[in-house]
């Protein structure tokens, strides 16, 4: 199913994403956090892909893993970091023979220690390029990512969203958010999509904050701002400890009742590769938890 079907066929979506763990000894911890969440039913499950590919095989098991054994949609991530073309056609058919009909198109970050791209001789420069690449040659479903607040590298708010249009124009039928923690900031970002006749669904992007060093590092990678009054009442817990996490709950609880209250097609979890806020989040936005375990997964799925 495409994500125009699934946006279509659903008045509010719901979807998770998760990264491969550094070392295969968690994979199955991984793996059993997603079978937990898996009970929300949600419309699909994305997985995160290393720079340079150095997560490709992990990221193959774990779309899979989604797909064939718990029988929900999986998105796979991918990057052009340091893969030729001819290297992205055997990673494009590796997923499609996993049966995969849905990917995530992004540029991707430089690899680690290094603060800028490069183009891999051979490679593909963007992301626009990539979704221009697989809608050639591939029959998938193409997401794309977009910045509420603008692309760090970015020359400007505007052309960040000539440049979003692009990546539509070339094949992309839903824009992922990055992370953000005010929801005026969608809802404009929202209304500057469609002023700029971008008419595919925009599925808002929620981090829980679950520690302070852990949000001051990812808004410091993407650009996101952390608002005054946040801020305030972060600097509050500074040495607080599990109370962070509690407050980070309660406040993605407030920020997505208030993107749904606005007419957000849905939202998009940024797991973070763990269930408790997550869980609590998906529940205060609706959705019910109706089968717990893989087990009971395919005890349904053999009924039906």
């Amino acid at each position: 199913m495409s994500f125009s079907e699934i946006f279509k066929n659903k008045e509010l979506v719901l979807s998770f994403e998760f990264f491969p763990p550094k070392s295969s000894k968690l994979l199955a911890n991984t793996k059993s956090l997603i079978d937990e969440l898996s009970g929300y039913n949600p419309d699909f499950m994305t997985c995160t892909y290393g720079a340079g590919g150095g997560t490709k095989e992990s990221t193959l098991d774990i779309v899979q893993f989604i797909s064939r054994d718990l029988g929900i949609r999986a998105v796979a991530h991918l990057t052009c970091v340091g893969h030729t073309t001819n290297d992205l056609k055997t990673i494009i058919c590796d997923l499609e023979s996993a049966g995969i009909e849905n990917i995530l198109a992004l540029r991707g970050d430089p690899p680690k220690g290094e603060t800028v791209f490069e183009m891999t001789e051979g490679g593909l420069s963007c992301a626009k390029d990539l979704v221009e690449f697989i809608s050639k040659d591939f029959d998938l479903s193409l997401a794309v990512a977009g910045y509420p607040e603008t692309h760090p590298e970015a020359i400007s708010p505007e052309a960040d969203i000539d440049y979003l249009k692009a990546k539509v124009d070339a094949g992309a039928e839903l824009i992922v958010t990055q992370l953000f923690f005010d929801s005026d900031m969608y809802f404009s970002f929202k209304d500057r999509c469609a002023a700029a006749g971008i008419d595919v669904p925009i599925l808002p992007g929620i981090m829980p904050i679950a520690s302070i060093k852990q949000v001051r590092k990812f808004t410091g990678m993407c650009g996101a701002s952390i608002p005054p009054k946040l801020s305030e009442s972060l600097a509050k817990l500074e040495t607080a400890g599990d109370e962070v996490s509690e407050f980070g709950t309660d406040y993605a609880i407030e920020l997505v009742r208030e993107l749904i209250a606005g007419g957000a097609p849905g939202i998009h979890l940024y797991t973070l590769n763990k269930s408790s806020q997550v869980s609590q989040i998906a529940e205060a936005a609706g959705f019910s938890k109706e089968v717990g375990s893989m087990d009971n997964v395919i005890k349904k799925k053999r009924a039906s």
